[in-house]
């Protein structure tokens, strides 16, 4: 099937022909006629597989001309870099299209966004809790949505947003189409899915938890923050296909120490992107790093979900994350756009538990290499390797006696009033007393 064959408009053919793009993927087959008769659909693939065109085309298929200020179609995503990418997968398909857009996202002025938002727009694209803000004032108004979109949202339970999603769907106009789409579903968001959804139409790609074929997954048994860094230096001087390399890490904090140490090395000066970077930083960096500007370019889970990140020819997670679906949706930065990739990942002894629960929910052990003999294994640990103290108190140190008072005092003068009883039981006895002369 080409697209060609689906029930497209003339000025949407023109746009993919123009982008290069002759064939669906299945996801984007599947879901195009369900999402065109006004179902609600929950689509679930693996990520790298065209989730954003499957719900944009139809619903963009769909939208008539209108010049009203509110917003029709409403699509919700879990970070301000996903608010960036969708609006740009908008705009190249509403190259012959008269469609307004609009993306809002916290960390910026909100007066320029309420400006924005007050000329008007046909779609808009939000972080949950912007959204949230621009409706509490007034300004934006989501009472004409007619199509409802929440994309990537088992990250947004993730990242803490329940709460948000959950007020958004209250708020929103009871007759709406609900689309949902994610490369993970978990138990809160078949809750989700039970409570505001209509006899949703699940598609399926691929089973919860599969990776794409095309991506070589590896692993090494390495101990330690500081061998790890011995072993991502090897990898980077021996390996000439590692042209475009994301690294993930367990925290913010973790990700600045390991660029510190990699900055200078075979001239490398990798980027940083985290939630401490401001907004500016963080696009500049991901700019770089897309252009190839940037060889290497150190991130925590933020860059896990949504972003399409053409030709990143490793995924290094050095560090496993806790949660397996993260496991999936980092390894899925790489073989996208059926290319193949190479995700490594550095497990140490703490990680093991993480790395069985990353295979059973693959069901597939990650195969693991051999560690390299010209590698220095370090002996220094960080503080945050070094074992924990068995008592956080000198709860074995006897206490001091010096003003030692003893068990036993004198009562107060307040604690030596009798207790004559309450207001309850005087009244009861007051009665019993009226009974009895009765």
């Amino acid at each position: 099937m080409t697209f060609n064959d689906l029930n497209l408009s003339t000025p949407l053919n023109n746009a993919l022909i123009d982008l290069g793009f002759e064939y669906p993927t299945p996801i984007q087959q599947a879901c195009f006629s369900l999402i065109l008769s006004g179902k609600d659909t929950v689509g679930v693939a693996q990520t790298g597989t065209g989730k954003t065109f499957a719900y944009l085309l139809p619903l963009l298929r769909l939208l008539p001309y209108s010049d009203q200020r509110a917003p029709r179609v409403l699509i919700v995503v879990p970070t301000r870099e996903l608010v960036i990418q969708v609006e740009d997968e908008i705009r190249k398909l509403t190259t012959y299209m008269n469609v307004r857009h609009a993306g809002v996202y916290g960390g910026t002025n909100i007066n320029t966004q309420k400006k924005l938002v007050y000329e008007g727009m046909d779609i808009l694209v939000a972080t949950p809790g912007r959204l949230l803000d621009l409706a509490l004032t007034g300004v934006l108004s989501i009472k004409s949505v007619q199509k409802f979109v929440i994309d990537e949202v088992d990250e947004m339970f993730n990242l803490g947003f329940r709460p948000q999603v959950m007020s958004i769907m209250e708020i929103l106009p009871e007759k709406r189409q609900n689309i949902m789409f994610s490369a993970t579903l978990t138990r809160e968001v078949e809750i989700v899915i039970n409570t505001f959804f209509n006899h949703p139409e699940q598609v399926v790609i691929a089973p919860h938890g599969t990776p794409l074929d095309q991506i070589v997954q590896q692993a090494y048994d390495v101990p330690n923050f500081y061998t790890k860094v011995n072993l991502i230096k090897h990898l980077i001087a021996t390996d000439s296909s590692m042209e475009k390399v994301l690294v993930f890490t367990g925290s913010k904090r973790l990700a600045d120490r390991l660029a510190e140490e990699l900055t200078g090395y075979l001239d490398i000066k990798p980027g940083v992107l985290h939630s401490n970077k401001s907004q500016n930083n963080r696009f500049e960096t991901l700019k770089k790093f897309e252009n190839g500007k940037l060889k290497i370019l150190i991130t925590t889970d933020i860059m896990a979900r949504g972003l399409d990140i053409s030709d990143v020819s490793h995924v290094i997670n050095f560090s496993l994350p806790t949660l397996p679906e993260d496991y999936i949706h980092r390894i899925g930065r790489t073989g996208r756009a059926d290319k193949e990739g190479v995700a490594i990942s550095f497990i140490n002894e703490i990680e093991k538990e993480s790395q069985g629960d990353i295979e059973q929910l693959m069901k597939k052990p990650i195969p693991m290499l051999p560690f390299p003999a010209e590698v220095t294994i370090s002996t220094i640990t960080t503080e945050e390797e070094k074992p924990a103290a068995l008592y956080d108190k000198p709860y074995l140190v006897n206490p001091s006696r010096k003003k030692n008072t003893g068990a036993f005092h004198e009562k107060s003068a307040k604690n030596q009033q009798v207790n004559s009883g309450g207001a309850g039981r005087k009244e009861k006895k007051r009665k019993a007393a009226i009974r009895k002369r009765m």
